[in-house]
């Protein structure tokens, strides 16, 4: 079976979308799958080429048995509408040109930003072959709750284009239930809806000891490391954060932000302004290097807006760091607050409440023993999302699709393992 798969996020990108993809991919291959990724040159998130590459009409190259073709496309960091517009159009376009040479049994293209959807639905459609969209965001009812586009005629016209492919699509795969619930509600049917979750390659995320380097490198020995790691962006409401770490008065808890995204520049100002000692505001790193960080946490920090919109979404940082045993500090309501209780992987605040943070970070800080019962807690969450699982649930219904067999995958969306 061949798979021809649009995405605009891999490796060596690290941020989730393009792990997410690779990970999956690789299980393809071995189950015996062609797997064709059309992307572009490695930019995310400051919108600069990586070292090695160019920003090419078309080149290709072979990744652990994925044949990757990369376009050229208009680049541009997470910042400005209209740039960013032209960066997720000039993909969509360059990705749809290429696509209608490329041999394939079914097609697969990715959101958040819908117009690789789009223009993977229209190569579909010109080559008469079966598509799926995979919708790992509500795009555009997200850009709504970072208020990037205030409600107007754009929104109203993306939202149509948004139904219209949900409606053209052979399937859907959705990251969770409440974004199957979300598009069902709006007139397609759940049957047409498969949900296949996030979660993390174990072995990729193993228990280890803290990082003696690292924590000498930025001087936080003895320091209870409050840590966040992935993208500064619009959603993450990092800033509010920031306001909390002014007010923790205990000289032992500093926060580890690494990374990058539209809002750093924005964090380093704030960080100055306020003239924070118990912060560090430290690059992105390699995939490769995100274990060695994670291992000075002791906590990890998840984060988002206050907004209803991001209670359907279950950040995938969560199972990277459960799965080498930290307990989440979780700032986000929903089903995501609902995996973590489930599991007593860690503990949630009211988002953006500076009171309930101060007073949930105080207790994991002084109570020993409720972290060792999170850590424990977080183990049991990773094994339960083990992301190989999810790929070859995914790899089931691209194969009935390829097919055109009815696709009769069990949508049955429960934990695999429940903790004790």
């Amino acid at each position: 079976m061949n798979i021809l798969f649009l995405t605009d996020n891999f490796p060596p990108e690290s941020n989730a979308p393009a792990n997410r993809t690779y990970e999956h991919c690789i299980e393809w291959i071995n189950k015996g799958a062609q797997v064709t990724v059309i992307t572009c040159a490695p930019n995310f998130p400051k919108g600069k080429i990586f070292a090695g590459y160019k920003n090419k009409l078309y080149q290709t190259e072979e990744m652990d048995g994925i044949k990757v073709i990369r376009v050229w496309s208009y680049m541009s960091g997470n910042k400005g509408v209209l740039r960013r517009t032209l960066d997720y159009v000039s993909f969509g376009v360059m990705a749809f040109l290429v696509s209608l040479f490329i041999k394939t049994d079914v097609l697969v293209a990715t959101t958040p930003q819908f117009f690789t959807a789009l223009f993977g639905w229209l190569a579909a459609f010109l080559k008469r072959k079966p598509w799926i969209m995979e919708v790992r965001d509500l795009w555009p009812e997200s850009i709504k709750a970072v208020d990037a586009i205030q409600q107007n005629g754009v929104i109203d016209f993306l939202e149509k284009i948004e139904l219209f492919l949900y409606r053209q699509a052979t399937r859907i795969i959705v990251v969770t239930d409440s974004f199957k619930e979300n598009i069902s509600e709006r007139g397609i049917s759940k049957g047409k809806i498969d949900v296949v979750k996030n979660g993390v390659i174990l072995s990729q995320y193993p228990v280890l000891p803290k990082s003696e380097n690292l924590l000498k490198k930025y001087n936080l020995e003895d320091k209870f490391i409050v840590g966040y790691l992935g993208t500064h962006g619009l959603a993450h409401k990092l800033d509010f954060i920031l306001e909390c770490a002014i007010l923790v008065k205990d000289p032992d808890i500093h926060f580890v932000f690494v990374g990058n995204g539209a809002k750093r520049e924005e964090l380093l100002e704030q960080k100055k302004r306020l003239n924070l000692k118990n912060v560090s505001l430290l690059p992105s790193v390699t995939k490769l290097e995100t274990k060695e960080f994670i291992s000075i946490f002791d906590v990890s920090l998840v984060n988002l807006s206050k907004s209803k919109t991001f209670k359907t979404v279950i950040p995938s940082k969560i199972f990277e760091n459960a799965s080498m045993g930290k307990p989440i500090l979780l700032g986000l309501e929903g089903e995501s607050k609902q995996i973590i209780n489930d599991f007593e992987a860690g503990i949630c605040f009211e988002p953006e409440n500076k009171l309930d943070f101060a007073e949930k970070l105080k207790f994991l800080k002084e109570d020993k023993k409720a972290m060792e019962y999170y850590k424990k807690g977080a183990l049991k969450m990773a094994q339960a999302f083990d992301r190989r699982l999810f790929a070859l649930k995914m790899f089931a219904i691209i194969k009935k699709v390829a097919l055109g067999s009815p696709v009769s995958i069990t949508n049955k969306t429960e934990y695999q393992e429940k903790p004790n």
